[in-house]
């Protein structure tokens, strides 16, 4: 088992979570607070990092529904970046690889943000 790490960085676009390990049932509060804890500005992106992430279960995927509904709550965005194969299924068989926005990586999730601006 790998544990959780979320490390917080900034970027141009505004915070990003660098998310490692495994997220499940008993990781994903832990996830939940980082979350919580980030006040994005209105017209900021909240791009959560999940290079380094090795598992996520259904526990892991409703945070990133409550990371969307916090970032709208404070006229923010939600993206996704070099989410993991096995997560991007769970993600399109549940239908929310059509509501989350999902990138390759931070550097293409942040310029396609800016670009918008």
């Amino acid at each position: 088992m790998k544990p959780l790490t979320i490390a917080p960085v900034d970027a141009a676009s505004g915070p990003v979570l660098e998310v490692g390990g495994e997220l499940d049932y008993a990781t994903a509060p832990a996830l939940r607070a980082a979350v919580k804890e980030l006040q994005p500005g209105v017209g900021q992106l909240l791009l959560l990092d999940l290079g380094n992430l090795t598992f996520c279960d259904s526990s892991g995927i409703a945070v990133f529904v409550a990371a969307l509904n916090h970032a709208a709550a404070h006229g923010a965005e939600l993206a996704l970046a070099a989410v993991p194969p096995q997560t991007v299924r769970v993600l399109s068989v549940t239908g929310l690889a059509q509501v989350l926005a999902m990138h390759e990586h931070v550097e293409g999730a942040v310029a396609a943000h800016l670009s918008r601006g």
